[in-house]
């Protein structure tokens, strides 16, 4: 079985592995406050051409987004989302067992935009009953999206600007931010990211690490007492280096980069062998997350090979699917499931 369902099936690049054996005996402090922990954020915090963010290092995508959202919003509050965003969808009411409500928003394309974070904070604002409802705190975005699409330069920046006018902290989950970052046609970049966002996340788990997100604070006024929340959460890993190593060995040399472009690459590949052979997409997705839609003897047929995720009905006979690769995707085994796709 060739598995395609997602971009965590594997272990961890060698060199992280290869890195984490040859520390191995090193004796560090511990909670993050070691040598390796201290060089990423340097070497993080050069790539977004600061000097002045912080840098934490969390273990995965959900305990980063619950830690996030629930020390910066009041009690009252709420995360604006879209409908689509992992938060509420993927995240079993993590939000909510916080004790706070997720905002969801309609999105066709799996993207929020600029007017719709401005019509739902107004929407509230002007409302002469608004003390009876859930107040818009914050914004959380996901780059890529659920469903594989990135935000241009000039879409983000228009909700950054309406983050800032209205003073809604924005916060990007960078889960598969590498991908995004080498996707087809991006024009965003990690300076960018950190110049429009109050706080994001570069994804560790899903591009090449063995687990660990490194979240970037760059707005100072939420910088202050985010370990303690940190703790509190229970996300202050006490051998903190294991995180401060991988993100070392994925950033010293371009190797975050290098393997992110691998997966799209194979990605890209499954999506023409689709394209040519005439089957539609849900999105139009320019990284490792392709979606297209089979009908259901299609599907049936490639998994018998192939694993996959089945993501949403389409009608009675067709359903869209997910196909995903990664940073260990092996060409020889996209090349294998092209030649099923052509044989549909």
């Amino acid at each position: 079985m060739k598995r395609f369902e997602c971009d965590y099936a594997e272990g961890a690049h060698p060199k992280i592995l290869e890195r984490l054996v040859q520390t191995n005996f090193e004796q560090t402090k511990g909670y993050g406050k070691d040598e390796h922990c201290e060089n990423a954020r340097r070497l993080i915090c050069r790539l977004c051409q600061t000097e002045t963010a912080d840098v934490h290092f969390l273990v995965g995508g959900t305990q980063t987004n619950t830690t996030v959202i629930a020390s910066l919003l009041r009690a009252h509050q709420g995360v604006i989302s879209a409908t689509t965003g992992h938060v509420n969808v993927n995240e079993t009411g993590a939000i909510e067992a916080t004790g706070h409500k997720v905002l969801a928003l309609p999105s066709g394309d799996s993207k929020l935009t600029a007017a719709q974070v401005e019509q739902a904070y107004l929407e509230h604002r002007d409302n002469e009953n608004r003390e009876h409802t859930v107040q818009p705190g914050m914004v959380y975005l996901s780059n890529p999206t659920e469903g594989g699409v990135v935000y241009t330069k000039r879409e983000l920046q228009a909700i950054s600007d309406t983050c800032r006018q209205y003073n809604l902290p924005l916060y990007m989950d960078g889960a598969r931010l590498g991908y995004g970052l080498a996707a087809e046609n991006n024009d965003l970049t990690l300076p960018d990211i950190a110049k429009m966002c109050d706080l994001f996340y570069i994804g560790g788990t899903k591009v090449g690490a063995l687990f660990g997100e490194a979240l970037v604070i760059t707005n100072d006024s939420l910088k202050k007492d985010f370990r303690y929340i940190i703790k509190q959460r229970g996300g202050l890993l006490a051998k903190g280096r294991l995180l401060g190593i991988q993100f070392e060995t994925l950033f010293a040399d371009g190797l975050y980069f290098e393997i992110a472009r691998h997966a799209v690459r194979m990605a890209l590949m499954i999506r023409d062998a689709f394209r040519s052979s005439g089957f539609p997409f849900l999105y139009e997705s320019p990284t490792n997350q392709q979606f297209p839609i089979l009908s259901d003897e299609q599907a049936n047929l490639l998994a018998r090979k192939y694993a996959f995720e089945y993501w949403t009905r389409i009608d009675e006979s067709h359903t869209a699917v997910r196909f995903c690769t990664s940073w260990a995707t092996r060409e020889e085994d996209v090349q294998l499931l092209i030649a099923a796709i052509e044989n549909l």
